[in-house]
Order: structure tokens, then C-alpha cells, then sequence
């Protein structure tokens, strides 16, 4: 068991209700959403603490969180030698506090009674809806030798950017002397830092949080249970009381990183993973992104052309042409299809061939996208039921809307879970 192993413990916040990430939240935690094709968005932070030692995980939740439970038990099994867990805590109601999770803040306090229970000098708290490829190890080390109380991951952004996010400013030393919670635009000019030659040329001048934070054990228990008892949020109450009380150092991350907290932006990080060389590397050997090892036959591709698109295992394509999609494990796609700017997430299950056709005899299309469709900036959930003939957001400019099959955002289209769109359907 390495040092940092036996010193550090990881708190993954599950979040809220995940309501900026509906339809794709109505029935699942927000961890427990589909990324590219095969993942779990729980997945991209256990795997960073996999690849750096941090082999202790508490995922912390309280919202539609069985099948984030089911993937976390099938998953991620520690051999019998080794003290490695990743474990659910839920909210749960108790004699001395009988309310739910308030905030990042308040999940943590709640936890504390289990958590305490371990031995640890360092709590790595992260976030359970971002994408990134991190070196936890050096941050850690930085940590240790600079002896802060607190580090929190820093970002260089854009003063675009720099007024979605919590800001500050450091000294020589790295130590956060002032801090500043979505700035106004106007006021950016006070809040530039010295973010390295590289990042000011394209003009990410502002250090951002990234909503991941070391604490020292003592120094986080003194925090919520003494100082701050009733602060609910680490962004908006902790951190920027933390500062003036304690030594607080930014750690600076010059990697991709992307917070995964909309349709758009979710949308988005999914299809720039099929670029021909993406920011967040599914291929990198030393950085493995780790999940649910299932035994599926490869993916079977008939007749179609593809183009930056990746296929999880699986799947069986008929279609004409996908260009720029991700596809999830074991769609089925008909001929003809032709699909672009798409994430398909594919389906739990398969049709035998005897339910094909007793479906088909009370028109219920198969699971799976048809054939001859055109479907263009696109989300389809899982276990959709897609007919013939169905175009989906082809025209494009679609205003917002929130329909019983599907939910429209940002010009995105989101098809929802388990939704029967039959032949000709066109939106």
C-alpha cells in the first residue's frame, strides 16, 4: 500500500438533482449519466484516483441513485488484499438531523460520521460531473511540501468564461489571497493573474475553481463543525471563508478540463471525443478511464460509411452514413439511416427475434434506431424505440421545449428514455 494511499481519502459529490442535465437526470443520479458510448460520468473521477494510488472513495448522493448504486457495485471490486472501496453513502435522515443534503458543504458534514471512521491525513474532495485526465499525485505532493490547510485545482480561463466560475488571486508562493464568486464583467479587470506565458496567449488570464479541493483532516472537521456549522456550499461559503483563516494554496491544472453540468455542454464534451485528436484522450495507456467490464460481442458494421465516429462494443450498424457520432453499446441501427452530430447511448438489453416480431404485430418499432432515418443534433436515451422513415432535427432551429418523447435545448434534441417514436415521426 503506497503513502498516498494510506494518507488520502476521496469524496466524490454526487450533486443535486442534476434539473440542468434533464431529461437525461429524470430517472438517474447525475454521475450515473452515460458518457461516450460506454462510461458512467462516476467513472472519470474513480479512475483518476485509480491511476494515482487514491484507492478509498466515498461517492456521496441523494437523487435517483439505483442504477448509480447497481454500476458501482458491479464495477469497481478491490482484491481481498488490497483496503480499496469505492462506496455509496446516501443521504440518509437520523435522530440528530433529520434533513437531506443542502449543499456540496453540508454532504461532506452529514458524511462525516462514517467517513471519520478511517484513518486519513487527507480528504481529496471532487466533483462527480466533470471530464478530465488529472495527476492527483502531484497535486497531493504540492500539497504536503507547501504544508497549506487547504489546495484547491485551478484552471486558467477566458474573461468569457471567468464569470461562471468562482475566481481568485494568488502570491508568489501560490497562496490564495482573495477569491470571488462569478464576477461581474465589469470587475475582471481586478482579478487577472500571472496564469504562465503559454495560457495569457490565448487569453486565459483568470484562475478558476475547479471544484476540487485537498483538505487537511483537522482543518476540514474545525471548518464545518466549529467555525462554519450552518454553511451549506464549499464555492460560496467555505472556500472564501477558508482564506482568510487558513493557509489556502492554488494548485494550477493546464490539462483539458470541462464541467459537465448542461445539455450543451454534455453534448458538446461527448462530440469532440471523436475529433481525430481529442483534448481528453480515451487512448492514453497511463490514464485508463475504467467501468463496468461486460461481455459483449464486437460491434458488426454492414454497408456504412463512417467518419469520426466511435462505436462501442456490441452494436450492430446498418446504417447509410454517421458522421461525427458517438455511438453506445448495443444499438442497433437500420438501413439507410444516415445520422450526424449524434450521441446515441444504445440499449440495456436485446430483442430475441420471436419479441421483434410479436412486437411488430402491435406496431411497436424495435429497440433501436430504423431504417432510411435522418437525425442530426441529437441525444437519444437509452431504450428508445426509434421506427422507419423518422427524421429528427434535420431543419434545425427548434425553439426550447419539454414534450412527453423528448426535450428540446439549445437547438439539441433529447430523446428520452425508453421513448417509442413511430414510423414518420418527424420533428
Amino acid at each position: 500500500m503506497s503513502a498516498i494511499s494510506k494518507s488520502v481519502l476521496a469524496v466524490i459529490l454526487g450533486g443535486g438533482a442534476g434539473s440542468r442535465l434533464y431529461p437525461l437526470t429524470a430517472s438517474r443520479s447525475k454521475p450515473a449519466v452515460p458518457i461516450a458510448g460506454k462510461y458512467r460520468l462516476v467513472d472519470i473521477p474513480i479512475s483518476n484516483c485509480i491511476n494515482n494510488n487514491v484507492n478509498r472513495m466515498f461517492v456521496l448522493t441523494q437523487f435517483n441513485s439505483a442504477s448509480l448504486n447497481k454500476h458501482i457495485k458491479n464495477t469497481y471490486h478491490f482484491s481481498a488484499f488490497s483496503s480499496g472501496f469505492v462506496d455509496i453513502l446516501a443521504a440518509e435522515q437520523t435522530p440528530d438531523n433529520p434533513g437531506w443534503f443542502q449543499g456540496t458543504a453540508d454532504a461532506v458534514r452529514q458524511s462525516l460520521r462514517h467517513i471519520s471512521n478511517l484513518e486519513f491525513d487527507y480528504i481529496l474532495i471532487l466533483s462527480g460531473d466533470q471530464l478530465y485526465q488529472m495527476d492527483f499525485t502531484s497535486m497531493i505532493e504540492e500539497h504536503q511540501k507547501s504544508k497549506s490547510d487547504i489546495s484547491i485545482a485551478t484552471i486558467p480561463v477566458t474573461a468569457s468564461e471567468a464569470t461562471e466560475f468562482g475566481i481568485m488571486k494568488t502570491n508568489e508562493e501560490s497562496i490564495i489571497t482573495s477569491f470571488i464568486e462569478k464576477p461581474d464583467y465589469d470587475v475582471l479587470p481586478d482579478w487577472i493573474s500571472e496564469t504562465g506565458e503559454y495560457m495569457q496567449s490565448s487569453g486565459r488570464n483568470y484562475l478558476a475553481s475547479m471544484g476540487i479541493y485537498i483538505f487537511n483532516r483537522k482543518v476540514l472537521n474545525t471548518l464545518l463543525k466549529n467555525l462554519h456549522p450552518n454553511a451549506t456550499d464549499f464555492g460560496k461559503e467555505i472556500i472564501p471563508n477558508s482564506i482568510h483563516e487558513f493557509k489556502v494554496s492554488s494548485y494550477q491544472y493546464n490539462g483539458y478540463w470541462t464541467d459537465i453540468g448542461n445539455i450543451h455542454s454534455f453534448f458538446e464534451a461527448n462530440l469532440a471525443l471523436t475529433s481525430e485528436i481529442p483534448a481528453f484522450n480515451l487512448f492514453d495507456h497511463h490514464n485508463v478511464i475504467y467501468t463496468r467490464a461486460r461481455m459483449l460481442p464486437p460491434a458488426k458494421i454492414s454497408g456504412t460509411t463512417l467518419e469520426s465516429t466511435l462505436i462501442a462494443e456490441g452494436s450492430i450498424i446498418n446504417a447509410s452514413r454517421l458522421t461525427k457520432c458517438i455511438v453506445g453499446i448495443r444499438s442497433r441501427i437500420g438501413h439507410g439511416t444516415t445520422i450526424n452530430d449524434s450521441y446515441i447511448m444504445g440499449n440495456d438489453f436485446y430483442e430475441t427475434l420471436s419479441d421483434m416480431d410479436e412486437n411488430a404485430l402491435n406496431g411497436i418499432p424495435k429497440l433501436g434506431i430504423g431504417e432510411r432515418c435522418h437525425i442530426k443534433n441529437a441525444i437519444i436515451d437509452k431504450n428508445c424505440r426509434i421506427g422507419n422513415d423518422v427524421r429528427i432535427n434535420v431543419g434545425g432551429d427548434l425553439a426550447d421545449t419539454d414534450h412527453q418523447l423528448y426535450v428540446i435545448k439549445n437547438g439539441i434534441v433529447v430523446i428520452k428514455k425508453g421513448a417509442i417514436l413511430n414510423d414518420g415521426f418527424t420533428l
